[in-house]
């Protein structure tokens, strides 16, 4: 079963690719980004683990882990942007990553 939400982190782990391949092949940065690579991707991976899930709590678990997973991109992100390494995801699309974490149950 997909989701909105499955369906926005899916949208996400594209750009965080796509960000990922832009840090390593213009800027050189290779450790930071393969932190964002991870954590970027890892939500649509758990958001869709939560969605094949035969018991509530295992829902609630791979949504936290989820959520989890978006605050350590927004920290990778912010690291990024600080240290001034730009990649172009839109702030506001990020602040409104974190999947809600109720039950289809």
């Amino acid at each position: 079963m997909e989701s909105k939400v499955y369906d926005k982190a899916y949208k996400f782990a594209i750009r965080i690719v796509k960000g990922y391949k832009y840090l390593c092949e213009t800027k050189q940065e290779y450790v930071l980004s393969k932190q964002l690579l991870r954590s970027g991707t890892s939500i649509g991976a758990n958001i869709a683990e939560a969605n094949g899930a035969i018991y509530q709590a295992d829902f609630r678990a791979k949504m936290s882990i989820a959520y989890k997973e978006c605050l350590e991109t927004k920290y990778w992100l912010s690291l990024l942007k600080d240290t001034n390494y730009t990649i172009s995801l839109n702030e506001n699309y990020t602040s409104n990553l974190n999947p809600p974490l109720s039950s289809p149950f």
